[in-house]
Order: C-alpha cells, then structure tokens, then sequence
C-alpha cells in the first residue's frame, strides 16, 4: 500500500520577504508604465513648456559664458576651481546621507508606530523647512560659535572658547538640520499609503518591527528617499547663505565673488555652467538608484491603514531622537529669533514694516506654491504614467534651476525681463521662484502617483470618462498627500 505523506511547508524567512518586496516593486513597473503608448497632447505640451522655461537662467549663463574669453577658461582649469569642486561635492554627499538618516526613521516613527505624542512630532517635525538656511546658519553660530550662547553658559565651569564651528563641520550640520524635512515630507507621503500586508506578513513569522522595518518598509521606500535626498544634494549645491555666513568655499560662494569682488560675470558664469553639469551628473546618480518602481497594490482588495506597530522600551529612545532633532532644528531657531526679538522691542526697534513683509511673503509663497504644483503635475504624471528617455530628459531639465544659486536665477530673470511690463513686479518675482523651486513639487507628486495603481484610471475610463478627468477625479485626489507635501 502505497502511503503518500505531506510534503513539509517551506520555511519563509525574512530576507526572503524582503525579496517579495523588491520583486514587487520591479514587477509593478509593469503594470505602472505604458511604454508602447503615446502620452496626450494634454500631457506633453504642459511638460515640455515648463521644462523650457526652466531653461532661462541656463541661456542666460551660456550668454556670458561668451564673454568669458580664454581668462575664463584659464580660471576654471586652475586648481582652486578643483578645490572648490571637491569641496562642494564633499559637502552635497555628506548632507544627502545625513538627512535620509534623520528623516526616514522619523517619518516611520511619526506615520506607522504608536509614539506618544504622534500628532504634534509629525507636525513639529516638518516645521524647519519654513526657516531659512541662512537664518539657521546665523542661529547656529550665535548659539555654538567660539563665543556663542552655550560657551556664555559654560564660562563659570572655565570654558573661555568652544571649538570653532566654522568650515565644513558648521555647513553640514546647519544645512541637515535644515533641509531634512525635504526627504521627511515625501517619505512619510509615501509610508502613508503603502500596503501594510507585507509588513504584517514578516510579523506573524515572529520579527520585531525594526528588522521588518529594514528587510520589507525601507526597500520600499527607495523612491521617496532618493527624491527627496537629490532634492538636499541640489539645495546645497545651489546654497549661498549658509556657506558664506560659515565661511566654507563652495561653489556659491565663489560665483558671489567673482560677481561682486571680481566684477567678472564670465568667469562667474564657467563656475555657474560647471555646477549645472555636476547637478545632471547627480540627477544621472539618482535616476539609477530610483529605478522604475512603483507602490501601488498589484492585486485586489480595498486600501487600509497598519495598526499602529508598538515600540515597547524603544519609547524613549524614540521620543528622545525625536527631540533631539527639533529641538534643534525648530526650538533653538525660535528661541534664539525670540530673545533677539524681545531685546530689539526693548530697545525701540520700529518694527511697523513687520505686517506688510509677512504679507508680502505669504503672498509670494502662496501664489508660488499653487504655480509650481500645477506645473509638476504634467510632469509627474509624464514621468510615472509614459516612462522613457523623453520623459527623463525633461525631469533633468525641471531640476536643473534647484541647483542654481538663487543670484544666478535672479539675474538671468532681471536680463530677460528688463524694459518688459512684468520688470520688477510680483509676476516675474513668482516666476523665478517657480524655477527654483519647482523639483520640490514634483518629487512629492512623483512618489504620490507611484502608489495610485492605473487600474482605476482605467475602471474610470471603462465608465465613460474621458483620460483628462479620470486623471482630475480619481488619480490626483488619491495622491492628494503627496501633492501637499510638494506644495
């Protein structure tokens, strides 16, 4: 008699998961992507136009580069020039490592475990963005300086001088603390609505939350982390402040001199030209490490939130990293403006043009970030939609101006526009902000729209409507958070 006994189940082991998760973010690109399809019109012509106009301040630099003549290019071969490249390269690295380490550990914290006091770390967390870098970098050396604040503190235990935070050291804290947020922003966008099956599936096999964490969540968190950390290694290429206030050569400061000191604008413009080059190299870098992954479900079933995962003794640790980084980045800027805005009052400061700067301001940023987001969704939905070569070399176009000092895209606005009605006005300030910060919204609709399966843009279109309003009714309110983030 033949006996015929079950055959014993294979165990599943982690790492194996973790592989289930790679494979499904490789197998989704081809559900997401339509390559043998033609985008719209409706689609293309926004992009392309926006992507164009993104390449003002760029004519403007090849215009001076003319100018420049052989002093120029005998500038940009000197070994000063090589120091400053590597200095500026060493710099953008480094920070773009700092701030993933920071801000994906605290947008998981803040969007998928039961840390106390949730709702106000998510929120607190997020808040630096609205400080400027180069104000950060005047509270840094007011508070840490060789005679700063903390040394002022430390004075009766016999500190007379604290190490100098200038240099590298200063620049690279002050521009993470500052720019973290960037990559906060749109991973936690993207942790909101991933599918937690996955991650419950390496649970019920016995693992804790930090291993599932790093064999399943964060693989599939690699787009949103690598568009918001090309976004800080394009800030800090293009930053100026931070760099001249803590005295660091970089490629900014440099521009600013041959600008102001030197009164040599071909020359600043070489500088200008080999930023915009090590900027397309960085984008190349990033593209590469994206892929063309997307987080949508593959499958049916309805979309849902994880339970909260419970950190247990990590709570303190936790609330303590959390504390740590606003307290520096949010607390210590605020208290530090605030004890200098209570000493002015003291003094009679006349701050009646206070009311209309803050005005003014909110102004600007409002029109700025309702311009931006309407000109990065054609280009997001080009780019997650229709994949492909055309649609990449558009995405380097959009991103080249972010890593632009602001002085660069300020002039080529002020030559282009000069004896124009627009000169000096609102519009043509609005429009030069949307080109420089215009890549900030289309990472976060990027990693929006990744998670949006095009299987309900096509349920919608099977009921009759046309592609234009599946898209407005179906695809952009899904993706809602992440266009917020953006904007």
């Amino acid at each position: 008699m033949l006996t015929l006994r079950p055959r014993a189940a294979r165990p599943i082991s982690l790492p194996r998961i973790g592989r289930v998760a790679n494979g499904l973010n490789q197998g989704y690109s081809r559900v997401g992507s339509r390559p043998s399809e033609r985008p719209p019109l409706w689609i293309v012509l926004p992009a392309v136009l926006v992507a164009l106009f993104e390449l003002l301040p760029l004519l403007y630099l090849v215009a001076r580069t003319l100018d420049a003549g052989e002093n120029g290019w005998r500038f940009l071969l000197r070994s000063r020039t090589l120091e400053v490249v590597f200095n500026t390269a060493a710099l953008a690295g480094a920070v773009a490592i700092s701030t993933i380490a920071i801000a994906v550990p605290l947008a998981w914290l803040t969007s998928r475990t039961d840390l106390p006091g949730r709702a106000f770390w998510s929120t607190a967390a997020a808040l630096p963005l609205v400080i400027p870098s180069y104000i950060g970098a005047v509270v840094m050396v007011a508070a840490f300086g060789p005679r700063g604040m903390l040394q002022t503190a430390l004075a009766p235990l016999g500190v007379e001088r604290l190490p100098s935070i200038y240099g590298f050291t200063g620049s690279w804290l002050t521009l993470t603390l500052f720019t973290y947020p960037y990559v906060y922003l749109t991973v936690r966008a993207a942790l909101r609505n991933l599918d937690p099956s996955l991650e419950e599936a390496a649970r019920c096999l016995g693992y804790g939350p930090w291993r599932t964490f790093f064999a399943v969540t964060l693989p599939q968190l690699r787009p949103a982390a690598a568009a918001g950390g090309v976004l800080t290694v394009l800030y800090t290429l293009g930053d100026f402040g931070v760099v001249t206030l803590l005295r660091y050569d970089a490629f900014t400061r440099a521009i600013y001199v041959q600008y102001r000191s030197a009164l040599d604008r071909g020359s600043a413009a070489l500088l200008a030209l080999l930023l915009v080059a090590i900027s397309i190299a960085v984008l190349a870098v990033e593209l590469r490490a994206r892929g063309n992954a997307t987080l949508h479900r593959l499958g049916s079933g309805a979309s849902r939130r994880g339970r909260p995962i419970a950190l247990g003794h990590a709570r303190i640790p936790a609330v303590l990293f959390c504390g740590v980084v606003v307290g520096l980045a949010l607390v210590l800027p605020i208290s530090v403006l605030a004890a200098w805005l209570l000493r002015s009052i003291g003094a009679g400061a006349d701050l009646s043009g206070l009311g209309s700067a803050t005005l003014h301001s909110l102004t600007l940023g409002g029109w700025t970030a309702l311009i931006a987001t309407a000109c990065a969704l054609p280009l997001a939905i080009l780019l997650v939609r229709f994949p492909g070569s055309g649609a990449r070399s558009i995405e380097r176009l959009a991103y080249l101006g972010y890593a632009l000092p602001g002085l660069v895209v300020a002039l080529a606005f002020v030559a282009f526009g000069a004896g124009t009605p627009f000169y000096q006005s609102l519009v043509m300030l609005v429009a030069a902000c949307v080109v420089r910060f215009l890549p900030e919204a289309i990472s976060s609709a990027r990693a929006a729209l990744l998670q949006v399966s095009p299987r309900l843009e096509e349920a919608a279109r099977g009921l009759g409507r046309s592609q234009a309003r599946a898209v407005a009714s179906v695809t952009i309110p899904l993706a809602r958070p992440g266009i917020l983030a953006g904007a």
